[in-house]
């Protein structure tokens, strides 16, 4: 073999192997490519599970803590409107016991009076009719302040008792809520 023709196998050899190694290289480099890609989409679509898991999450516990501040709230706005109710209920039956009160006054009263004038009927003198019309008075005054007294202490217990339940709930109120809350 000539000089020449070495030189041209030893050059062709040199390409085969210069173009094999170049097609092996590009292989490589496409498989290494698409491992990149593939380990780049896992990470990718990991990263995006953890996310939406992280906002349901946090979606969950928002939902859950809002649930129960509602379920609080009417809680507790129930218990506003069952003080309402006890108060309205002591305050009827209060003034019931008052008006019973009234209407017994106005009762002996008038039987007071109605006795009264039978014994202005059968006096006997002047002297007697003015004696007897003093004492009426007299004892009707008593009655009346008596009357107008213990109708001022019912009145008074009835107010104090009737607020009672209201009272109780501003109390819960301003402490529930007059506080700064802590975010949980």
């Amino acid at each position: 073999m000539t000089t020449a023709n070495t030189v041209t196998t030893t050059a062709s050899r040199a390409k085969k192997v210069a173009t094999d190694a170049a097609v092996e290289t590009g292989a490589t480099v496409k498989q290494a490519a698409e491992t990149t890609a593939r380990a780049t989409q896992d990470a990718v679509t990991k990263n995006y599970e953890q996310a939406v898991a992280l906002t349901k999450e946090q979606v969950e516990k928002a939902s859950k803590k809002a649930f129960e501040a509602y379920e609080e709230l009417t809680a507790f706005n129930k218990d506003t409107v069952d003080a309402f109710v006890l108060s309205s209920t002591v305050l009827a039956k209060g003034l019931e016991n008052l008006s019973k009160s009234f209407v017994a006054y106005a009762q002996s009263s008038l039987e007071s009076s109605v006795s009264a004038t039978k014994a202005l009927l059968a006096v006997k003198s002047l002297r007697e009719a003015v004696d007897q019309q003093s004492e009426f008075a007299k004892a009707s005054f008593d009655s009346l302040v008596s009357e107008a007294t213990k109708t001022s202490e019912l009145s008074v217990k009835l107010a104090n008792e009737a607020i009672e339940p209201i009272s109780a709930r501003v109390n819960a109120v301003v402490t529930k809520f007059g506080k700064p809350r802590l975010a949980a």
